[in-house]
């Protein structure tokens, strides 16, 4: 009941200190807290970021909170979250790293009222919700990478960088979070198609730049900022270049138990980064820019490498997604801050 108590003070602290000055979340450095991880076992992880349930034997990754430079952020609180949220909904759209989000949120949640009601569900075929029905709370998910629409045509897989249909889905929602990037690293399409013209590929980062613009756009035309808060989700990055940290011998992010330790990356932002911006403030300031890349950055030791399903069965290495609970939780952390702290 005291530790209780004692928590609760310091997170109204903390809360004072932030509301008294002007913060950037996303500035500072990862140090060790041993109140670390905000939850252990849930049972709601995809096996693709369950590190523990596949072996990896070191847990100090998981010990590790963000500190922003100029002030503290808060504790996640569940039950003031529940509280506040409480009738709302919150979307996250976008691909795989998305899904690292959406289930880092549910077991936050469900890890301070493990005995609450909840169902899971499905619905328009992509969209995945998680609902404590006592709060009447949903957590959502969109499996859409591009953002623009990708359709089956005639001709075949046309990804139409004009074209935002899928945007009906997202009405109605009182927070979205969008992410878009990995995806555009691949090609999933027979064509490209844009104001009626059609090619078998272009430059990604110039395709990238149309499609943030559309779907800004789209942002524009349909959200009511009264109604709903939009975020953007910086790039994710990756970690199989030991060079960016400083460790040209590192086998990829296999074998790194602890992140790049300061406030700079020595690999530098990636400069798609910059092109996601831009495309978006050129067009609308109805969206906020959640820039979680670079404190990501740091995180070379976040990453599943091996210890996931995929590396159980020899299918390589996994430097992309990242482990839950992990620096997922982080992001969520910020999140709530900004949103119902």
């Amino acid at each position: 009941m005291v530790a209780t108590y004692l928590l609760l003070c310091l997170s109204l602290l903390a809360e004072a200190l932030v509301q008294g000055q002007q913060c950037n979340f996303f500035e500072g450095s990862w140090v060790i807290d041993d109140a670390y991880p905000l939850y252990t076992n849930c049972s709601f992880i995809s096996d693709e970021f369950n590190c523990q349930k596949y072996g990896r034997p070191d847990k100090k990754y998981l010990k590790y909170r963000w500190k922003p430079t100029a002030c503290e952020l808060p504790r996640f609180n569940a039950l003031n979250f529940l509280e506040k949220f409480r009738g709302k909904s919150i979307m996250f759209v976008g691909d795989s790293i998305s899904r690292n989000q959406y289930e880092s949120l549910i077991c936050m949640l469900h890890s301070a009222v493990p005995n609450a009601n909840y169902s899971r569900s499905t619905r328009d075929g992509n969209i995945s919700i998680f609902e404590l029905t006592e709060y009447e709370i949903k957590v959502m998910r969109d499996q859409n990478a591009y953002l623009v629409d990708l359709v089956q045509e005639k001709v075949g897989n046309v990804l139409k960088l004009d074209s935002v249909q899928g945007g009906k889905l997202w009405l109605g929602i009182d927070v979205l979070v969008f992410n878009s990037w990995h995806w555009w690293n691949r090609k999933t399409w027979d064509y490209i198609e844009f104001r009626g013209n059609y090619v078998e590929d272009m430059d990604r980062i110039v395709a990238l730049n149309i499609a943030l613009r559309t779907w800004a756009d789209w942002v524009n035309t349909n959200i009511n900022p009264k109604n709903t808060t939009v975020f953007f989700q910086g790039l994710s990055p990756t970690h199989y270049d030991g060079k960016k940290w400083n460790e040209s011998k590192a086998d990829r992010c296999l074998g790194q138990t602890e992140p790049v330790l300061g406030t700079t990356y020595p690999g530098g932002i990636p400069p798609e980064l910059a092109v996601q911006k831009t495309s978006i403030v050129a067009v609308t300031d109805l969206v906020k820019f959640f820039d979680t890349t670079n404190l990501s950055l740091f995180r070379k030791d976040g990453h599943p490498s091996k210890f996931n399903v995929k590396g159980a069965a020899g299918n390589g290495v996994d430097c992309i997604h990242w482990c839950v609970p992990g620096v997922p939780d982080t992001w969520n952390e910020i999140l709530y801050n900004l949103i119902v702290a």
